[in-house]
């Protein structure tokens, strides 16, 4: 049996009944709001111009962006770390929270969870196009052919990613699926014509018997249970592209947990982003509340906390090494600016000293103002800081990356690397491609997890924690009544 403090915050408010529940929800796809046509046309068009790029780039070859001998990796895997990094939030919340118990992940786990699978999608396209022959990608994959049982090189980071990748957004696929059954059933149930007969056949004949119930719980322990440490494991095997080399600035034992920790950081950021305009646009204030925005805005806090002392670590390592070229990178092609360390420094201002500035601005500084708590539940505030996590994440895999290529240890191959605007269009494609994906999940799936909602009504529900808290104010009353009249009979006694 739950207890449920009664100074605890709602998790459901406006009085709702498990019928008004079933009936908001499922509104959104019965009747779309207009803005989410806007929405979805906005985004189509932009996922258009990406996937015209894509295919105008595997048609010419990557010699259309702006990749030089020097800075042979730039934006492509930029934006693939980053969208990696973006699908670990859904894992989190969705694994971790349960496996903890916390209740406040059923607002926003089905959108995180769907937000995993789209991001990891779209970080997949980046290594393919990068290949320069997309229809040779399946030469990563290990399997029995002609030439040899095991053609890939094992001894290759990027085979590991291949591994990782794949591993995560199968067990990320199922636990989303698992997770919607109880769910499509019930917009079954509500369908007509052929739409009933797609979701039928898309919840395997559910009919939410006590059996299909316990084996419903039991798997999604088992997926949470395997979830968990995947989320810890793919972000780090993702750093080992860089740490296993013997680039300056990329040979360090610090990238395995201040990757992770930037991926829960950035993929926070992006579901802030995403539910703010959901709840908005869906009228969700209701199960999307302001205790799940403050929940959220204290992890952000947390792990933007770790990344600010995961850069000051690195920077330390650095001097602390000895190492030359290591001290060449952080100083002379990163911290020196124009205006106050190069001065101090007595060194030419770094090429690339706006983005690190900018790097460390919205990653370390700006998520600070949540330690205020007006600032953490404010919805305007959260989402705009959460915009600026997104770029400084994207900023943080762009230095890491540019910064070390740019200058390496041959002096007169030393270069300065601009993207063109094919590679601008297919990043920015890319986001209209995760846009496009997650305004279909919310146009025919249910955007928030009616069962686990309808589950923590009756404990996170705003009439029942008023209703507890009334109870328990009368009961002490009574002990507090019961001790007068004791003590009054006590002094009677003495009289």
């Amino acid at each position: 049996m739950h207890y449920t403090s009664p100074i605890r915050e709602p998790l459901i408010t406006g009085n709702k009944s498990l019928h008004n529940i079933t009936e908001d929800i499922s509104r959104s796809i019965e009747q779309p709001p207009r803005l989410w046509w806007i929405a979805f046309l906005v985004s189509g068009a932009i996922a258009t111009m990406g996937v015209l790029l894509i295919l105008y780039t595997i048609w010419k070859g990557i010699g259309v962006w702006g990749l030089n001998k020097t800075v042979n990796w730039a934006w492509d895997i930029t934006n693939f770390v980053w969208w990696i990094g973006i699908g670990h939030a859904g894992t989190l919340i969705s694994a971790i929270l349960l496996l903890f118990r916390q209740r406040w992940r059923t607002g926003v786990n089905r959108a995180a969870e769907a937000m995993t699978i789209f991001a990891v999608m779209c970080a997949g396209l980046f290594p393919l196009i990068h290949m320069g022959r997309i229809w040779l990608g399946f030469f990563i994959f290990p399997y029995p052919n002609t030439r040899g049982i095991l053609w890939p090189n094992f001894n290759s980071p990027l085979l590991w990613d291949v591994f990782a990748i794949s591993t995560y957004f199968t067990v990320s696929l199922l636990f989303w699926y698992t997770g919607l059954l109880p769910d499509i059933a019930t917009i079954r149930d509500r369908s007509k014509g052929w739409a009933k007969a797609i979701y039928a056949r898309l919840c395997f004949g559910w009919t939410g018997t006590a059996k299909q119930w316990q084996r419903f719980e039991s798997l999604s322990l088992v997926l949470a249970g395997l979830s968990t440490p995947l989320v810890l494991s793919v972000h780090s095997i993702v750093s080992f592209d860089f740490a296993t080399s013997v680039i300056p600035g990329w040979h360090t034992t610090i990238f395995p947990p201040y990757f992770v920790a930037g991926a829960i950081f950035s993929g926070f950021a992006m579901v802030l982003t995403l539910m703010l305009i959901a709840r908005k646009v869906m009228n969700l204030e209701n199960y999307i509340t302001i205790a799940h925005i403050e929940s959220m805005n204290k992890i952000i806090v947390m792990t933007g906390s770790i990344v600010g002392i995961a850069y000051i670590t690195e920077f330390f390592v650095a001097w602390y090494s000895g190492n030359v070229y290591e001290q060449w990178v952080f100083i002379r092609n990163r911290v020196a600016d124009p205006f106050i360390f190069g001065p101090m420094l007595g060194v030419e201002p770094a090429p690339y000293w706006w983005a690190y500035w900018s790097m460390m601005t919205c990653n370390v500084l700006s998520p600070q103002i949540f330690w205020f708590k007006k600032l953490r539940r404010s919805v305007i505030v959260t989402f705009i800081m959460s915009i600026f996590i997104n770029i400084g994440m994207w900023f943080e895999r762009f230095v890491i990356i540019v910064t070390s290529l740019h200058r390496d240890y041959i002096p007169s191959s030393w270069t300065y690397y601009s993207p063109t605007l094919v590679e601008v269009g297919i990043f920015v494609g890319t986001i209209g491609i995760f846009l496009t994906f997650f305004l279909l999940f919310c146009r025919y799936l249910p955007v928030i997890a009616i069962a686990e909602v309808k589950a923590i009504l009756k404990v996170a529900g705003d009439q029942h924690i008023k209703a507890i808290a009334e109870k328990e104010k009368i009961e002490e009353e009574k002990s507090y009544s019961g001790g007068a009249n004791l003590a009054g009979a006590l002094d009677k006694d003495d009289k």
